[in-house]
């Protein structure tokens, strides 16, 4: 009795063991990929990327094309389904291009981690930097959000989602990132996106770790 009980125990340790992470990426028009075929975008790309690492784990899109802070504040309860275990927050680039108080930036991405918290769901928060044609007050302001509110609620951090395109030559000579992405300027291109997920995967490969290590 005592072997027939231990050997379900080890049943059951392994499918938990073998259950895969889910991730909610919360997002505006960078995450779901906008301008891209669907399998260009930046939640396919990263999956493709985690899959190549060995990771089992399942991504969901939740990213809205023009969406601020504020969107994402009203819509991460319905995107924190009892499924999801870990959540990326990549969001702001709106209200930079909005020029909207960083204030309110703040509160709302502060809302966002409460109740990622209040579900016990890890999260890995993903900056912005400001332009400086808002001045610098503004653009410090801004700048400090997220490393501050990371630091708040223990979360992992990554301070620009940019941040793969601004290795080497990139960051010395802007003219050069025009290669990266589409005309607009603004959204990256899929090549652009393949190095953006470069720099984010280690990151999210981490936020994976924490969940398995708490459950």
């Amino acid at each position: 009795m005592r072997k027939a009980l231990a050997g379900i125990l080890m049943v059951c340790a392994s499918v938990a063991q073998a259950e895969e992470v889910v991730i909610a990426v919360l997002g505006d028009s960078l995450t779901q990929g906008y301008g891209l075929p669907q399998a260009d975008g930046f939640v396919p790309q990263l999956q493709g990327w985690l899959d190549d690492h060995g990771a089992d784990v399942r991504l969901i899109n939740a990213g809205v094309s023009g969406d601020t802070t504020a969107g994402g504040l009203a819509r991460v309860g319905w995107t924190l389904e009892p499924e999801v275990d870990a959540m990326i927050v990549a969001l702001g680039g709106n209200d930079l291009l909005r020029g909207l108080a960083p204030a309110q930036a703040r509160s709302n991405i502060d809302g966002i981690l409460q109740a990622a918290e209040t579900a016990q769901v890890e999260v890995l928060l993903i900056g912005m930097q400001a332009p400086g044609n808002f001045g610098p007050d503004y653009r410090a302001e801004f700048d400090t959000i997220y490393p501050e509110l990371a630091a708040a609620y223990g979360t992992g951090y990554l301070d620009n989602f940019f941040a793969g395109l601004l290795a080497g030559d990139n960051q010395a000579d802007p003219a050069a990132l025009r290669e990266w992405f589409q005309a607009d300027g603004i959204h990256p291109n899929a090549k652009g996106v393949a190095r953006i997920v470069e720099a984010i995967g280690p990151q999210v490969l981490t936020l994976i770790g924490t969940v398995e290590q708490g459950e």
